[in-house]
């Protein structure tokens, strides 16, 4: 935004003029889902229509949203890593991942990936910092990998230890071999001690959300793919899992702060890399 002339900056309504109100979007519907304003109508009648099918879908996000915390709170205490980088971060809401690092390690560094037009809207409200630290955002695709990289090295500091988080964005890569593929490629420049926490969803528990995910790929937004519990855990192939393992969110180092049922069809883990 221009501050002097209160006028956005002509980047900026490039931007804003990319964003599609006419078709639901993933990222607005669970920016509603856990109680946030950046939504249209569009997305909060494609939200209320997924949760008449399946109620249980708040609880899926929030507990995404609480293993997201836990994970980042253990990478940045117990083991050590100071680097972060958040590949499809989606909007910004309650405890970001820099806002968690940093509270634990004022001078973490942490960059996030997103490609999507209403991220970058949003994107300074991600670039907020400690002054000890550092915050950067980057637009570039999941599925460009070595983009990813490339841009993410001028924040990151490729020979110390990094945590790749992936946080409910794998399944917008319907191939699973596709997925698994991109995901080793994030990790291959990682160097020893790096660490991958990945949490998605899935249709084991209850059948009325592969039904409801089913609903909501018709409409016409970008699609979710829902995987089992096994197809999460091979993203972890060749790395150490840490304990309790590939779990049911909520089932992962749990704390006060967990709120949903034990059970629930959001399942993630964190894995180091050799």
């Amino acid at each position: 935004m221009d501050s002097q002339a209160g006028r956005p900056e002509a980047g900026e309504v490039d931007v804003q003029q990319k964003i599609d109100t006419s078709v639901p979007h993933s990222a607005r519907i669970w920016n509603y889902w856990l109680g946030g304003k950046d939504n249209f109508a569009v997305d909060r009648e494609a939200g209320d229509q997924y949760r008449q099918v399946f109620p249980g879908v708040v609880d899926v996000a929030r507990a995404s949203r609480q293993f997201l915390v836990r994970s980042i709170t253990f990478l940045a205490g117990e083991a050590g890593v100071r680097q972060f980088l958040d590949v499809g971060t989606g909007l910004p809401t309650a405890n970001n991942t820099h806002e968690v690092a940093q509270r634990i390690v004022p001078d973490a560094r942490i960059v996030y990936v997103d490609s999507d037009p209403l991220v970058l809207v949003h994107a300074r409200a991600l670039l907020v910092s400690t002054a000890e630290g550092q915050t950067a955002y980057i637009d570039a695709d999941l599925r460009d990998p070595a983009a990813v990289i490339a841009e993410a090295g001028r924040t990151l500091d490729f020979q110390q230890p990094i945590g790749l988080i992936l946080s409910g964005v794998m399944g917008h890569v319907p191939d699973y071999e596709t997925a698994r593929s991109l995901t080793r490629q994030l990790l291959a420049p990682l160097p020893t001690g790096s660490y991958l926490s990945l949490n998605d969803g899935t249709s084991l528990i209850s059948p009325e959300m592969q039904q409801a995910q089913d609903d909501y790929n018709d409409t016409g937004a970008a699609p979710y793919t829902l995987r089992s519990p096994e197809q999460i855990a091979g993203f972890f192939e060749g790395l150490e899992v840490v304990e309790p393992g590939v779990v049911p969110c909520p089932q992962w180092r749990p704390d006060d702060a967990v709120d949903t049922p034990a059970d629930i069809d959001a399942f993630g883990g964190v894995g180091r890399k050799h």
